[in-house]
């Protein structure tokens, strides 16, 4: 499975899974997150590939890590001394500023993984339209 399938595959299954398996429609999802309920079908498919902005307010809503998004063989947890320097300034921040910083770390993260994958986006082709 290639990364785009695992997206498609973990949005797909965070969905369906909501709210201790009561699950949720892609129209919910779509509203929730303001987009046509046909590209969140799209994203599950495969068929347009989620942007990170995408996935970041998708994280947010399910609260789940960005990092979820990909394959653990993906993701690469070496520590060094710059990580053990953040780690320390952070353990000195207010709980709230130490979970956005999370999550800005794992956006960076995913950009780094998800950038230069392609598959067709949400929209219309060519830009404008008349």
């Amino acid at each position: 499975m290639d990364l785009l399938d695992h997206v498609a595959a973990r949005i797909k299954d965070l969905r369906v899974n909501y709210n201790s398996g009561e699950g949720l429609s892609q129209e919910a999802l779509a509203a929730h997150l303001k987009v046509a309920s046909n590209t969140i079908s799209r994203w599950e498919t495969g068929t347009y590939r989620p942007s990170l902005k995408d996935l970041e307010r998708i994280s947010r809503f399910f609260g789940v890590s960005m990092m979820s998004f990909f394959p653990e063989d993906m993701i690469d947890d070496d520590e060094d001394e710059n990580l053990k320097a953040l780690l320390r300034t952070a353990r000195q921040l207010h709980p709230s500023d130490v979970e956005e910083l999370r999550k800005y770390a794992e956006f960076r993260k995913a950009r780094g993984i998800y950038q230069g994958k392609t598959r067709p986006r949400a929209g219309r082709k060519g830009g404008k339209h008349k």
